[in-house]
């Protein structure tokens, strides 16, 4: 299955959280888009991993992503270590993409910045072809790297190499967060008080989208990192 976009992030609602609008705007002009994350986010102080996933399956319908799946890694306790690239890897050889986004190398929860770490590894491991992997289908794997390696802004205020214009998703990209109701502000939920559970945090999810936006003469923005230098062929491309 192969698509033109891969989405892999640590925990349940980061994709949603901080590259929705984008993903939004990439199926509109007709790119395909899955997601995959690493954990069940079980160490969340609200909801539990079976609310978590039923919350990541309508995230995924209103993004209108073509599959997503849950990789089961330890919460907090994965590692950037060979018997967890050897999981991931079968999985960028399955969706075979041109575009990986990502977490970002540098963020509040150690998760992140992990999972950076293992998704661009294991991008370079899946093309050596003397690594063997077995697919879904229990046939041997062709290697395969991806072209592009992009990291989303999320918590730390960072400064993006490039930023998306997702104005006219805005609306779809909060329905997506939304889904998550046992994770964001909701004055009726009982459950112990969370980092991302407050008003606060709500504001400043918007806030952060805003600033983005802000620095291209957009309404609002998500906002990326690229390791390596991007490139243009047409200056009147650029905004």
């Amino acid at each position: 299955m192969k698509v033109d976009v891969l989405a892999i992030a640590a925990h349940p609602d980061d994709i949603e959280m901080t590259c929705a609008g984008t993903i939004l705007s990439l199926v509109e002009r007709g790119r395909t888009v899955a997601g995959v994350d690493l954990t069940r986010g079980e160490l969340g102080t609200r909801g539990t991993p079976e609310i978590r996933l039923q919350e990541s399956a309508e995230g995924a319908r209103i993004m209108n992503l073509v599959a997503r799946e849950n990789m089961g890694f330890r919460d907090g306790f994965f590692r950037n270590d060979e018997e967890h690239q050897m999981a991931l890897i079968p999985i960028i050889r399955h969706y075979r993409p041109e575009i990986i986004l990502t977490n970002t190398v540098d963020d509040r929860h150690p998760d992140h910045g992990r999972a950076a770490q293992l998704v661009t590894e294991a991008c370079f491991y899946a093309g050596l072809r003397q690594i063997k992997t077995v697919g879904k289908d229990g046939q041997p794997q062709e290697a395969f790297r991806p072209n592009y390696i992009y990291y989303f802004i999320q918590d730390r205020s960072l400064k993006p190499d490039f930023v998306v214009d997702v104005t006219p998703y805005w609306e779809r990209k909060l329905a997506a967060i939304k889904a998550y109701k046992s994770q964001f502000f909701d004055p009726d939920n009982s459950e112990p008080a969370s980092y991302i559970s407050s008003e606060p945090f709500w504001k400043f999810l918007e806030a952060r989208t805003r600033e983005h936006g802000h620095m291209i003469g957009a309404e609002f923005g998500e906002g990326f990192i690229s390791k390596r230098m991007l490139g243009v062929n047409d200056l009147f491309q650029l905004r």
